[in-house]
């Protein structure tokens, strides 16, 4: 039996092993990505519904006086700029009985806002045609009374971001995992060197354990498991030879 045949049994002895590391970092990477994953999504996206419900009630609050004003042209200015805002693809603004006193839409208002509770300002999701997906929030003027501010800001902006912050996560998880595999795998070989060197060497003691220079190999000298039983090994095979004992091996008071 030739050592590279050792090295090959070596190998397969810590094969289950190998596969266990895997296994086990596989695992803690497909958690933690799925945690990780949820957590931003669900955070993020609660944050952008509390900015947009906050752009809606700024809006409002700011609608109050031009309103009781009825300078709609004021208004509409004043939708107009907070489309500046990231994110932010339409305003609108209807009056107390479902009227559409402002809006950003070009060139008209779609079917589906239309036929919406204007009254409403609970966060919805809307899905409008040629435009894409949103989710819309409202603010009430004056408690209502004066009408109601309604915001939609674009999900494909805020799955980007949401993208993003996850693809830094799971990058930074990636890297965690290639490093740890590469660690198990030097620290696997590094516990199979020892006894691939202690197989070989019960290699050469059964094809001749008469040779002197057996007795003097590096292994012997070695302060663990793979060192005390080489020395057994050698022991054995001169009992067996009719000789002393090993070095290390029985002889001692």
């Amino acid at each position: 039996m030739s050592s590279a045949s050792s090295g090959v049994r070596i190998r397969r002895l810590f094969q289950k092993t190998r596969f266990g590391i895997f296994a086990v970092f596989g695992l803690i990477v497909l958690s933690t990505s799925i945690l990780c994953i949820y957590t931003v999504d669900t955070e993020l996206t609660a944050e952008y519904e509390i900015n947009i419900q906050n752009i809606a009630k700024t809006i409002a609050d700011s609608s109050v006086g031009i309103l009781l004003n009825r300078d709609l042209a004021t208004l509409q200015s004043l939708v107009d700029q907070f489309l500046d805002v990231q994110g932010i693809e339409y305003i609108y603004i209807t009056s107390e009985s479902g009227e559409f006193l402002a809006h950003t839409f070009v060139p008209g208002i779609p079917e589906e806002i239309l036929a919406s509770d204007h009254g409403s300002t609970e966060p919805v999701e809307r899905s409008l045609p040629g435009m894409g997906d949103f989710i819309e929030v409202g603010s009430p003027i004056l408690a209502g009374v004066a009408g109601t501010a309604h915001v939609g800001m674009d999900l494909d902006v805020v799955a980007l971001k949401i993208q993003r912050a996850i693809g830094q996560q799971v990058y930074l998880i990636s890297v965690i995992l290639v490093l740890g595999v590469l660690a198990s795998i030097w620290f696997v070989n590094l516990a199979a060197k020892p006894l691939a060197e202690l197989l070989a060497y019960a290699v050469e003691l059964a094809r001749d354990g008469e040779r002197e220079d057996l007795a003097d190999r590096e292994i012997l000298s070695r302060d663990d498991e793979a060192g005390h039983l080489a020395r057994l090994f050698l022991h054995v095979a001169r009992q067996g030879a009719g000789r002393g004992p090993a070095p290390g091996v029985g002889g001692r008071e």
